[in-house]
């Protein structure tokens, strides 16, 4: 083999996805391909070739395959492959920006690799501008992400309050359930399982004939259907329970269980280790040494892409608990609260996609304005817990969006008359500062008092010329890709190829799907939901919002890795670590959130960024 043969080889077998191909299929390839050098004055040469597929080694070009606008190209990218797989030999536009190698390949040993579907899927995927990342739909964690009502497929096993106990236990047999839901007019008001039956019926005697309701569990713990089954997961071991009531999001009636069984069922290797042991903290050392543990528990068991999907929600689960664990230890120490609270958390704690570098962001919201005695017990219960987490590796916020910041404890009318200035006065500065605020979430006290602040918030946050704000400010920031789409990299970093995936892409995707769930009216925070949950008339196509979602897990996937393997918190990936697919996908990615930044400045601010 010549040494420009080998150097074709070389190359060709790195770049994907033919890097995936055996050796006589590589070889097949290489038998009909060329190295060109191409310039202005040779474009011809090239050009007057049949149908070709052409990969890029060095150069910059722009190309435009029939009626479709130019397209810049640069190292790594490949054109002419529309013509191929459409099979047509309409015109095909290249101007040359700059010159260099380019490898060519004929049509026929082309075709014939597209029987493998790492290749058929590849190219499909640069011709519908898709991220084809076969690993998301392969990840063996992907079930965790499961909505509930996929789980519910036949109607719970319910009674009424007033049966009998001796035909509720019946019922239950003859449906070969191990727990029953009992309701009043419709709603969930208790459940009864076997362990009651053993406990509270046959071992102390009861007379049978008495309502079911007389040894039932009144108000037990439940889940809402749009939740996921790793949720569920989280507050059975929390809470130490093994049947769960799933109940409609907007009727609030039994829809389905989740027993522990279908938990074993389901589950391909434990996440929940931690959890549980979190949960049965009984003072803060013991919370904070379990705390420290998270690190190394996720070095030790987070090894393939889908353990790195649900790291994220497992480390906010964590946090979650630790919050409701501190708030406890300072009120077995000072007595309950005066009044009704919720403790917000926002950003990457409500999204529930931490990382090991997020950092706190959280809130004190109270049902009306505190007393001096009430703020001066709230202050030092804000104190206690910010700095508890803290303790517990979930660092302070260098920005100050804490519960011990006296302007984040805020009564319900005082929050609400804050969204109310956010939206009368969305300027670049302002947006900067309260953003964060749009994704929160209820992490322990009241839910139903979140839930009135954010049925107060809604129609505010709504309002068009907000949205247009928002959208405007999505553009501040640009994915990390030259002209001739080049990644471009952070300036002053330790390595000279590195791009940081949060600010510059991650945080782009949290950012549009926000301003689509807001004009939805989607109060959940969490971006993957805020995708699954947009209605069919969002200005968000479907097929858009597949793409997106596919974009976050696999960018998220790059940061936890990263963070991982090499025991640090930031979010600066080096491009050179990816793999030649991983890079392909990269680019797409940042390509599509460059559409996406373009669609929703169009949507909600009539084009004008």
């Amino acid at each position: 083999m010549t040494a420009i043969a080998q150097q074709v080889a070389d190359f060709v077998a790195a770049s994907a996805p033919f890097d995936t191909l055996d050796v006589d299929a590589l070889t097949d390839l290489l038998t009909s391909a060329e190295l060109l050098y191409v310039t202005k004055e040779n474009l011809k040469t090239l050009m007057g070739q049949s149908r070709r597929i052409y990969l890029i080694q060095s150069g910059q070009f722009s190309v435009s395959a029939g009626q479709e606008p130019p397209r810049y190209v640069s190292e790594g990218d490949y054109f002419g492959f529309q013509r191929v797989l459409d099979g047509s030999d309409y015109a095909m536009a290249v101007t040359v920006e700059s010159p260099g190698l380019v490898y060519s390949f004929e049509e026929a040993p082309f075709k014939a690799l597209l029987q493998y579907d790492s290749i058929n899927t590849f190219f499909n995927g640069l011709r519908h501008d898709a991220l084809q990342n076969q690993a998301i739909t392969e990840s063996k964690s992907m079930w965790l992400y499961k909505p509930l009502y996929d789980l519910t497929e036949n109607a719970p096993i319910g009674t009424d309050v007033s049966t009998p106990i001796q035909q509720a236990a019946q019922l239950m047999t003859d449906n070969r359930v191990s727990s029953l839901l009992i309701t009043e007019a419709g709603q969930l008001v208790g459940i009864v399982t076997d362990r009651d039956l053993r406990s509270r019926v046959v071992a102390t005697g009861v007379d049978l004939t008495n309502p079911v309701s007389s040894v039932m569990t009144p108000s037990p713990a439940n889940v809402a259907s749009n939740l996921t089954l790793f949720d569920a997961m989280a507050l059975m071991t929390e809470k130490n329970i093994h049947h769960l009531p799933i109940l409609d999001k907007d009727s609030h009636k039994p829809v389905g269980m989740v027993t522990a069984s279908d938990i074993v069922r389901h589950q391909r290797g434990s996440v929940l280790f931690i959890i549980g042991e979190l949960s049965k903290a009984s003072n803060l050392y013991e919370l904070t040494r379990l705390a420290w543990q998270l690190p190394h528990y996720f070095s030790a068991h987070a090894k393939h892409a889908g353990d790195y999907d649900i790291a994220g929600k497992v480390l906010s689960q964590a946090t979650d608990i630790m919050t409701r664990k501190l708030i406890g230890f300072f009120q077995q120490e000072h007595g309950k609260a005066g009044m009704m609270f919720s403790w917000l958390v926002y950003g990457s704690q409500a999204r529930e996609d931490q990382t090991m570098g997020s950092d706190q962001d959280n809130a004190l919201l109270l049902a009306e304005s505190p007393t001096q005695v009430q703020a001066d017990y709230f202050a030092a219960m804000a104190d206690y817990v910010c700095k508890g987490l803290g303790k517990c590796g979930i660092k302070l916020c260098s920005g100050n969006i804490m519960a011990s910041n006296p302007e984040l404890r805020l009564s319900l009318d005082q929050a609400v008359e804050q969204a109310r200035q956010w939206v009368n006065a969305p300027t670049k500065d302002a947006i900067m500062h309260f953003n964060i605020f749009l994704d929160a979430r209820c992490a322990a006290g009241d839910v139903g008092l979140f839930k009135t602040l954010q049925r107060k918030r809604m129609p505010l946050l709504k309002q068009s010329l907000f949205l247009a704000a928002l959208s405007r400010h999505t553009n501040e920031v640009s994915v990390p890709l030259s002209m001739f789409q080049k990644f471009t990299y952070e300036k002053g970093g330790k390595l000279k190829d590195t791009i940081d995936l949060k600010v510059r892409a991650v945080a782009l995707i949290n950012n549009i799907v926000r301003i689509y769930a807001l004009a939805g009216g989607i109060s959940v925070p969490g971006t993957l939901a805020r995708l699954s949950l947009l209605p069919e008339n969002s200005e968000l196509s479907t097929k858009d919002a597949a793409n997106l979602r596919d974009i976050w897990i696999f960018l998220n996937r790059l940061r936890w890795r990263h963070q991982l393997q090499h025991n640090v918190a930031d979010n600066s990936v080096s491009v050179s670590s990816l793999s030649s697919i991983e890079r392909h996908q990269l680019k797409a990615s940042f390509q599509a959130i460059e559409r996406a930044q373009k669609a929703i400045v169009m949507n909600f601010s009539g084009g004008m960024a």
